[in-house]
C-alpha cells in the first residue's frame, strides 16, 4: 500500500474513521529531517502492511490539520486509533522508536 497524502478532504475516511491505527508524519518538502525521515515512513509502510495506515501531512499545504495537532517542529509523528491521538514525538526519530509507539 502507498502512503496515504492526508488533506482536509480525506481526513475523516483515512484517519478518524479508520479501524487500523494511523501513523501521521507532519513534514514539509524545505525541512531536511524530514527528507531523511521519508525513507523510514517508506518502509514501515511496507513493513507493516494491512496492520497500520502510513499517512503523510505536507503542513505548508495543509496549515488547518497542521493546527489542529498544533505542530510546532517538524517532522513530527503521530499516531492515531479509533480517531484518538495516542502519542507523538517530534524530530527525526530511528525505526525502533517509531514501532515502540505503535505498540501503545
Amino acid at each position: 500500500m502507498a502512503v496515504i497524502r492526508l488533506t482536509k478532504h480525506n481526513y475523516q475516511k483515512e484517519v478518524l474513521e479508520s479501524e487500523q491505527p494511523v501513523l501521521i508524519d507532519f513534514w514539509a518538502p524545505w525541512c531536511g529531517p524530514c527528507r531523511m525521515l521519508g525513507p523510514t515512513v517508506e518502509e514501515l509502510d511496507r513493513d507493516l502492511e494491512g496492520k497500520v495506515k502510513i499517512a503523510k501531512i505536507n503542513v505548508d499545504e495543509e496549515q488547518e490539520l497542521a493546527q489542529a495537532f498544533r505542530v510546532m517542529s517538524i517532522p513530527m509523528l503521530a499516531v492515531m486509533r479509533g480517531g484518538k491521538l495516542i502519542s507523538s514525538s517530534v524530530g527525526l526519530q530511528p525505526k525502533a522508536k517509531i514501532m515502540k509507539m505503535l505498540e501503545k
